[in-house]
């Protein structure tokens, strides 16, 4: 018999100013072959998830519940399944299925697979009490971290440490930039620290650049004019693209620069002997492989990255996003569904 769940439903794309999602009873979910179910603990919350909700990305499933950065136990299992238990503390991601046999997977850039499919998107995610994910796409969650400080690591930090991989910035001892200071970039920073680099960072939220500076930023500031130094690699993290051009002017020769985002505004016409001559690069990112997860949380727990949260009550998701919006949260803000 299938009972019902509590969950905070989108049934109408709208802006976050009014509160679309819905706090509602829905039918728990079911695991298919080869799916396993997770008792939700809490979920962190993701620019992504308004983009879905205010219809910048197009509408895949309505209604559809959002969430892409989920953790929980799992307490059922779908026939088929082969490495999960029952018990097991796990994680869902934004990437949730590709083919595994077009040009793309078979070269190991599932990333781009043309039949991909993404948690809270195509299918139900975990803003909710139960959520559903092949048991292919779920990663174990590592020891020493607690399920809220985990949550982030799961689209904010795969999703960064994907672009820090784009922006080509290989050895140790160079300088980064980072540009818009959000769950991601609080979470990268702290993975290149680990690295041996030096992060400069490009915000104009004033209470965005406090936090970097206690994370152990080189410099901060609002405008990227006046940082000290060229660096050698950036990463856009705003949704903005007239950000772009103040990245490319503030890299070396030779550098890139990585955007983070699933969805940017126009960039602006750009000179091409200011901003790209010299053998300067822009580099988008387009989710993420599996590998990419396993990578980031090994490296994640060697580094010590913490996340910086702040914690809402499930049903008080649209505050939360109004919040993220606002630029009013520093680090992440996480769901979580006891409370």
């Amino acid at each position: 018999m299938i009972g019902n769940m509590k969950a905070m439903v989108l049934n109408a794309t709208a802006g976050i100013e009014s509160s679309p999602l819905v706090w509602s009873d829905v039918p728990e979910p079911s695991p298919g072959a080869g799916e396993v179910r997770l008792k939700v603990s809490c979920c962190a919350i993701c620019r992504t998830d308004l983009h879905i909700i205010e219809g910048d990305l197009p509408a895949m499933k309505r209604p559809v519940i959002p969430g892409h950065q989920v953790v929980g136990v799992v307490d059922r299992i779908g026939v088929d399944c082969k490495r999960m238990k029952l018990g097991m503390r796990v994680g869902v991601a934004w990437l949730r299925y590709t083919c595994g046999v077009c040009r793309f997977c078979t070269s190991g850039r599932e990333n781009l697979c043309e039949f991909s499919r993404y948690t809270g998107y195509h299918a139900d995610g975990g803003y909710a009490g139960y959520a559903v994910v092949p048991e292919d796409f779920a990663y174990e969650i590592p020891d020493g971290y607690d399920d809220v400080h985990v949550s982030p690591l799961l689209c904010a930090g795969i999703i960064g440490y994907r672009a820090l991989k784009r922006c080509n910035l290989f050895g140790s001892g160079k300088k980064l930039g980072i540009f818009g200071y959000g769950s991601s970039a609080h979470i990268i920073l702290q993975i290149a620290k680990h690295r041996g680099h030096e992060v400069y960072v490009v915000s104009r939220a004033e209470n965005h650049q406090k936090l970097a500076r206690e994370m152990g930023a080189t410099w901060c500031g609002a405008d990227a004019e006046k940082m000290p130094v060229r660096v050698d690699a950036a990463i856009v993290f705003a949704p903005s693209g007239k950000v772009v051009l103040p990245a490319l002017a503030a890299i070396d020769a030779g550098g890139a620069v990585a955007i983070a985002g699933i969805h940017m505004s126009p960039i602006p016409e750009l000179d091409y002997d200011r901003y790209l001559f010299r053998e300067r690069d822009i580099r988008s990112v387009t989710a993420n492989t599996r590998e990419d997860g396993r990578e980031l949380l090994a490296e994640a727990t060697a580094a010590g990255v913490r996340a910086h949260v702040v914690v809402y009550a499930m049903k008080d998701a649209n505050r939360a996003l109004r919040d993220l919006k606002e630029e009013k949260i520093e680090g992440t803000g996480v769901l979580d569904i006891s409370l």
